[in-house]
């Protein structure tokens, strides 16, 4: 209910001098007559100027539309608004006298009427859609069409390109096995090469350096299996070879050039990740030469250094040992590691890719499997000097303090490198702390020839070393 000045209550008079007239409801005809007040007359919701109304003459003549009223004077009787001054020009109505009152019902019944008109067109409305909508499904999707047809079945796609990804994969696919080690204790993936060979990661024969002599299984694509043997590993190139007995004709990848890997060049991961044999991934390369330690060695195993191929295809937990291929279908790389945000600290499961994969460069993995496969065991190169790890500037330093950090006669010795120095590069490579100066020497073969530029006492200097080797 409104509290507003000059809204009145239903029944009670206006009062004299405030410049509204609260409707209110009319009294029933004497003669009993259908003429009676609206039931909108019990609310207050609104006022108007007194007069406001569908008012008619005494004798029921419309009254003439031509000719103003005029507010009464001060002294007028009920109903009066006690103001003049001003005149109020309403086309089509006049005043009516406080005689007159039916004039407020009649106007309420307009009322009453102009609303049902509302309702009844708003029903009207309604109805009309629900009627045509009920058509609409009558005519078209309430009964079955047997005619309907989605269109003919295109020819089924039989060729592709060889140089695509499924090309490569159809030729690849085939010479990638997955490997489970001790029963189903670990999964891990391989590729064959030449004389039925299968190179993979140390760390998956080893189960990351927990076990040794561990029993080996190698699934094939065709869906067979059989018993595998190691041939020898690396633990410092985290390189292995095995090879499946009584098999023969098998099929081998080739073994492509990684020194021409470039940024940008589209690779191909396959592989058993979360033992899903035959995942094919692709992606790019995304870095060359990025430096990679994935971890302490767990057991006897050492800590393992190379400068890796990175790249955004995606590899996961069982990726490890399968091929990393060029456009050509030719193995670049050894999926080997991957970054990831950690391990979920409520479950402790291994963290996935996040598009930072990392592979051992396959002209790495070519020598160490060739040593392998001769000998049993492989060679890694050294620089014959201890390096401090404490160090806090730019490149690696050579130890320094009572020990020996340099060993006589060996490389860092016959080049002139001095306990102090800050190795800065190595060939075309920058070398920013400890650790990227042993992943570059891992990277490179015992005997490799190559320049070092180092810093001594703030003068640069550079030296050509030759790489001794040590046995693995």
């Amino acid at each position: 209910m409104s509290e507003q000045p000059g809204h009145g209550r239903a029944g009670a008079p206006s009062t004299p001098g405030d410049g509204f007239s609260a409707i209110t409801a009319s009294p029933a005809p004497a003669d009993g007559g259908d003429e009676r007040g609206s039931d909108f007359g019990r609310f207050d919701w609104f006022a108007e100027p007194e007069g406001f109304g569908l008012a008619r003459l005494p004798d029921g003549r419309a009254p003439d539309t031509r000719v103003p009223y005029s507010r009464p004077a001060p002294d007028s009787g009920p109903g009066g608004l006690g103001r003049s001054g001003r005149d109020w020009w309403r086309p089509g109505l006049e005043r009516p006298g406080p005689e007159r009152d039916g004039g407020h019902s009649r106007w309420l019944r307009g009322g009453r009427l102009a609303i049902a008109a509302t309702a009844l067109a708003i029903v009207c409305t309604l109805l009309g859609g629900v009627i045509g909508g009920f058509v609409a499904l009558q005519g078209h999707g309430g009964q079955p069409d047997s005619s309907y047809s989605v269109g003919p079945v295109p020819p089924a796609l039989t060729y592709r390109p060889a140089s695509s990804v499924a090309g490569i994969a159809a030729r690849d696919t085939p010479a990638v096995v997955m490997i489970k080690v001790d029963g189903s204790e670990g999964t891990g993936s391989g590729f064959l090469i030449n004389g039925g060979y299968i190179v993979t990661d140390n760390h998956v024969v080893t189960l990351d350096g927990f076990v040794q002599g561990a029993s080996l299984r190698v699934y094939f694509s065709n869906g067979t299996s059989a018993k595998g043997v190691l041939i020898g590993r690396d633990p410092y190139s985290d390189i292995a070879v095995i090879k499946a007995v009584g098999l023969t004709n098998l099929p081998a990848l080739s073994l492509g050039n990684s020194a021409g890997v470039a940024v940008g060049d589209p690779v191909i991961a396959i592989g058993s990740p979360l033992g899903l044999a035959g995942t094919v991934t692709s992606g790019i390369v995304s870095a060359v030469n990025r430096p990679v330690q994935p971890g302490a060695g767990a057991g006897s195993s050492p800590q393992v250094f190379f400068d890796a191929i990175q790249t955004d295809a995606p590899i996961n937990p069982g990726n490890s040992g399968g091929p990393l291929v060029n456009a050509r279908g030719q193995v670049i790389g050894v999926d080997a590691a991957i970054d990831t945000l950690g391990s979920d600290p409520m479950t402790g499961a291994q963290g996935g890719s996040i598009g930072l994969g990392f592979a051992i460069p396959v002209d790495q993995a070519r020598r160490v499997v060739q040593e392998l496969v001769r000998t049993g065991h492989a060679t890694h190169s050294v620089i014959g000097a201890s390096l401090n790890e404490n160090f806090a500037g730019n490149g690696a330093q050579i130890a320094t303090g009572k020990h020996r950090s340099v060993v006589p006669r060996g490389p860092a010795a016959q080049a002139g490198l001095q306990s102090g120095d800050v190795v800065i590069q190595i060939g075309s490579q920058p070398v920013t702390s400890a650790y990227a100066l042993l992943d570059a020497i891992r990277s490179l073969a015992p005997g490799s020839r190559v320049a070092v530029t180092f810093i001594r006492q703030s003068q640069t200097h550079q030296a050509n070393i030759t790489l001794g080797s040590a046995s693995s």
